[in-house]
């Protein structure tokens, strides 16, 4: 083992088989860790060698489906890929709550990007600045050439927006080119105009250019979600105000608000992956932006009148159903059929209002009986398989554990020894 080293030259060049072998060798797997590795799922070794690099294997995860959701009268199934217990249940349980209200429902604003660009050692940045706003036009029209399909769809460059930042390494002018990408998520689009831009913004301003790159706080793209309904639907005044209460405690301190936006992104996250969106630009998004302030506070907002739980949310949510992996993974282009969405606005509107009723699931659930009460019920069965346990003993070792209110791998095998001992008599 002290022999191994990860310098391989042309790893990239090798067979899928034969990258596999390298890895086997070097991390001594045996022949059915192997076997694991070759089981592909439904999306296709040859597509996953397409998407990223050095592919040996595909990683699968559950895809589960919440129901009961209601968004601006219109009813959709709700497709999460998540490894997480509770959190699919949770969100349907949430979603029948907010029927009792009428629903869901959403705004956002329409689908634009920001493009930074990055110019450094500007003589006058005062003066640069201003001089390339006067261009604006042109600079829009350079932009707008590098993508006519996006043009001819209705989207493209839109503003040209200058600030003069001060910073460590000196004065900086940044340039943010304002995209619509219509329905895509629009990295491909934004950076490639970005780029093209960029020389001439050196130019006009009398500096160099160093980062032409997307922004992932995606502000001028938020999704706003709200609900309403009556303080029985949640189990009653007393758990309304707790919940109220519980956004309350996030509202004042980061601590709790980075676990109450966990929650949100727990929904967020799951239909992003289902539909083959990036998830990780989205979180980036969500977190700068519950900082925009100066403080992080949380994404949602909880209130009630004694007799009604108001619930809102707002954050960017930059997600397209065009490009990337929505259209080549498989199981992405069927979410996205199962959503029934026309449109990237669509689909992230239906996205934020999982994020709130994922958020309502979580605070009732800390208002109401615990939220180890659901979560541990279905962590349990993931303890039982780790014990051994197999078929209908997977069941009885969790309702054990969940009964003594002990979940741990200790206790799951010997209980699994316990009802095997009982089989032999």
């Amino acid at each position: 083992m002290s022999g191994r080293s990860s310098r391989i030259s042309g790893f990239y060049k090798l067979s899928i088989e034969e990258r596999l072998k390298v890895v086997s060798e070097f991390a001594g797997l045996s022949n059915e860790e192997i076997d694991l590795l070759k089981k592909y799922g439904a999306l296709d070794i040859g597509t996953a060698n397409r998407m990223i690099e050095n592919v040996v294997s595909t990683y699968q995860l559950p895809l589960g489906i919440a129901v009961n959701f209601l968004i601006n009268h219109k009813d959709y199934l709700i497709p999460m890929v998540i490894e997480e217990p509770s959190v699919v249940a949770a969100a349907s349980n949430a979603a029948r709550m907010t029927r009792e209200g009428g629903g869901v429902y959403t705004s956002s604003t329409g689908p634009l990007m920001i493009g930074q660009v990055q110019l450094v050692k500007v003589p006058q940045p005062s003066i640069g600045r201003l001089e390339i706003l006067k261009r604006k036009d042109e600079i829009l029209e350079l932009a707008n050439q590098c993508d006519p399909v996006l043009v001819k769809l209705g989207g493209g460059a839109r503003d040209l927006e200058v600030r003069i930042v001060e910073s460590k390494a000196g004065v900086l002018l940044i340039a943010h080119l304002i995209v619509d990408v219509r329905d895509a998520m629009g990295a491909n689009a934004v950076n490639t105009m970005a780029e093209a831009v960029a020389p001439r913004l050196a130019s006009i301003a009398g500096g160099s250019f160093r980062l032409r790159i997307i922004s992932n706080l995606a502000d001028r793209r938020i999704v706003r979600a709200w609900t309403k309904m009556p303080v029985e639907a949640v189990g009653g005044r007393d758990v309304a105000e707790g919940i109220m209460e519980a956004w309350a405690f996030a509202d004042v301190d980061p601590y709790r608000a980075a676990t109450h936006n966990k929650g949100i992104m727990n929904g967020v996250d799951a239909v992003v992956i289902a539909t083959g969106n990036d998830w990780r630009a989205v979180e980036a998004g969500a977190h700068a932006y519950a900082s925009r302030d100066g403080r992080y506070r949380p994404l949602s907002r909880w209130e009630t009148d004694g007799d009604y739980l108001y619930g809102s949310l707002e954050m960017p949510l930059a997600v397209g159903i065009v490009g990337g992996a929505t259209k080549t993974h498989p199981i992405a282009r069927i979410s996205l059929k199962i959503l029934g969405v026309k449109t990237a606005q669509e689909l992230a509107e239906v996205i934020g209002a999982v994020g709130l009723v994922q958020n309502l699931a979580a605070l009732r659930a800390l208002a109401a009986e615990g939220i180890q009460a659901g979560h541990m019920s279905l962590h349990a069965k993931n303890i039982a398989v780790m014990a051994g346990a197999i078929g209908d003993e997977i069941d009885l070792v969790a309702e054990e554990m969940v009964k003594e209110k002990t979940v741990r791998l200790d206790k799951a095998q010997e209980i699994l020894n316990k009802i095997r001992a009982s089989k032999k008599f």
